[in-house]
């Protein structure tokens, strides 16, 4: 590698670091106190989340600390390098907790098994937090997962809405928090690609049923119409002009 192209790669990490810490102060997403845990799955956005708040960790404001977990699921063929992800976060100074759950997806037949093996998850991951003291759950979401959602709700639900920056839970003396906001898929991508992240290995047999990857290639085409779809989308979720909006007939 030539000096001119580390140096290239040196910005191009300053500024996905410095887009995160932009969402961070722009939506207040870490205060001083916080104990935070991170959901690291082993993929690439949860393990680029892991070294953007272990890095920050380090810096003396806000003051906060940190726990990284992986769960398991037991009846899906997603196999984890759990020397790998532990290695990785304890090289950050994070604390790793393993868990392992299941589910059944004949028990209702209402909802996906994606649905399903998310629920499962994410109660387990509640319960690590409660357990381990902490009151944020920081997950790896960025930009294009929260508008692949957002169109999701719009065309299978009637609703707008997504998975926002942050959500303070009503049941649960909890907040979760998505840092990687404001970043793209794309800029996720380029950081793995110069770490050299290692791929976890993933075999689930539902996941042909999932509209998420028929989104990404609405999106892709969106883009192809504008490229600044992506800004556009972002922006019209705080522009509801609801004067301009069919109101809703009393029946």
């Amino acid at each position: 590698m030539t000096e001119e192209e580390e140096k290239q790669q040196k910005h191009r990490i300053f500024k996905i670091h410095q887009k995160t810490w932009k969402c961070i102060k722009d939506y207040g997403l870490i205060e001083d106190g916080d104990r935070i845990l991170i959901g690291l799955s082993g993929g690439k956005d949860s393990l680029a989340l892991t070294e953007i708040l272990g890095e920050r960790m380090k810096i003396s404001k806000p003051k906060f600390t940190l726990v990284a977990t992986h769960i398991s699921v037991s009846n899906i063929g997603y196999k984890s390098d759990l020397e790998y992800l532990r290695n990785y976060a304890e090289g950050f100074g994070i604390k790793f907790v393993h868990a392992t759950t299941s589910f059944d997806a004949s028990t209702d037949n209402r909802k996906s098994p994606c649905f399903l093996c998310s629920w499962n998850r994410r109660k387990t991951l509640f319960e690590i937090a409660a357990a381990e003291g902490c009151n944020k759950i920081a997950l790896g979401h960025h930009m294009d997962d929260i508008l692949e959602t957002l169109l999701m709700n719009m065309t299978f639900q009637g609703a707008v809405s997504t998975m926002p920056p942050k959500l303070k839970m009503n049941k649960f003396a909890m907040t979760i928090i998505r840092p990687l906001s404001l970043n793209s898929e794309k800029e996720m991508l380029e950081l793995a690609a110069i770490r050299g992240f290692k791929k976890q290995q993933k075999n689930c047999p539902f996941e042909k049923d999932s509209h998420r990857s028929d989104m990404k290639g609405v999106l892709r085409k969106l883009e192809e119409m504008n490229p600044a779809t992506r800004y556009s989308l972002w922006s019209s979720m705080n522009n509801v002009q609801t004067e301009y909006l069919p109101k809703k007939v009393k029946e």
